[in-house]
């Protein structure tokens, strides 16, 4: 064989190999491109619950950043729900200093949220408990008695949650407007408006 043929199979071995890496190159490419077109989609869809806000110059959830750290308060449970009670520092330390069972009214900036839950057994613990499961709404309250005239200082909001599209909204028994909890929570007016006291610990 001469040197020419030789030189000749060598070129179209290496025109070969050249082809088949561009198309795996090519491939990945694409497979790549779509998974961040799917990532990315997920993240267009995701719901960004900061920009939410109640109708009717209600409470807008921005004002609560931060609520998933708060202080605990207290815990109460329904036949269907376990919900935990959390406040802001102000509140807390409102409430540390005998707010309101000394006689006096909660501080403007007192914030506290309601989280609330459905239930189910722990099936691995050594003794009955119940633990939270799916959570069912998130529960706002702000005073703010310059903005909020009318309620004592006090605004209400309440967002349900919807597991199939992991999305919050306005609770239908809250839907709108800043006083919508005020009726309920008149019930307690000698409490400062606030149903949860703040138990020994």
């Amino acid at each position: 064989m001469n040197s020419s043929n030789t030189n000749a199979q060598i070129d179209q071995g290496r025109r070969r190999l050249l082809d088949t890496a561009t198309m795996y190159i090519a491939a990945a490419g694409a497979a790549i491109a779509l998974v961040l077109v799917v990532w990315g989609g997920k993240a267009i869809s995701a719901q960004d619950r900061y920009t939410l806000k109640i109708p009717g110059g209600g409470l807008a959830f921005s004002e609560f950043r931060g609520y998933e750290t708060w202080q605990d308060v207290s815990v109460s449970q329904t036949e269907t729900s376990l919900k935990v009670i959390a406040a802001n520092d102000a509140m807390i330390k409102a409430y540390k200093d005998g707010v309101p069972g000394n006689g006096k009214l909660f501080p403007d900036g007192s914030k506290i949220t309601k989280i609330e839950w459905s239930f189910k057994r722990n099936n691995v613990s050594p003794y009955f408990v119940n633990v939270p499961d799916t959570l069912k709404t998130i529960a706002f309250i702000e005073k703010d008695t310059k903005r909020f005239p009318n309620t004592h200082g006090w605004a209400y909001a309440q967002w349900a949650y919807d597991p199939a599209t992991d999305s919050l909204k306005p609770s239908e028994l809250d839907p709108s407007g800043a006083e919508c909890g005020f009726a309920c929570h008149s019930k307690v007016l000698t409490q400062d408006y606030i149903f949860t006291a703040y138990p020994k610990r």
